[in-house]
């Protein structure tokens, strides 16, 4: 009786792994859970994180992407201009062959540009990612507040640009 128990509590916790698995596949590549910060209601920008990793033996590019939650999705990163850490904005991406790009704070991410809505923590929100080769790919981000934790030293992406 014990191990049927053990077998139900394993199947029941995998079970829960597969609904909870935040993972999508196109292609050559593996999109690794996309999330951004839980927002002020009264935000209008927003931003995304990712990890792309490429199975492939040729590169591919990440181009540009779209949500119904913003008016336009950017490309972005940081760059140090003396002591300040400044936004700019990127055309496009490059997924080396048998390589991954990260997108992560305080470096590449995807700008959410005129908020139409803000989702709440444990919410999820369309973003469809368009790539050279892969082509389109729908993902889920996920609004998570664990990834922004008080005492991580985190720059702040909810930011205005001219």
């Amino acid at each position: 009786m014990a191990s049927l128990r053990t077998l139900l509590a394993t199947a029941l916790l995998l079970g829960s792994a597969v609904v909870f698995a935040h993972d999508y596949h196109g292609g050559d590549l593996d999109i690794a859970h996309p999330w951004s910060r839980p927002l002020p209601p009264v935000a209008t920008t927003g931003v995304t994180y990712l990890t792309v990793s490429n199975k492939g033996d040729a590169e591919d590019v990440l181009l540009g992407a779209e949500s119904p939650v913003a008016e336009k999705v950017e490309i972005h990163t940081h760059i140090k201009d003396g002591e300040l850490m400044k936004m700019r904005q990127l055309n496009e991406l490059v997924i080396p062959a048998g390589g991954e790009l990260i997108l992560a704070p305080g470096g590449h991410h995807l700008m959410l540009m005129g908020l139409k809505q803000v989702p709440a923590v444990g919410e999820r929100f369309p973003l469809t990612l368009y790539f050279k080769k892969a082509g389109a790919l729908e993902v889920d981000v996920a609004v998570d507040g664990e990834h922004a934790k008080p005492e991580e030293k985190v720059h702040d992406d909810s930011h205005h640009h001219r």
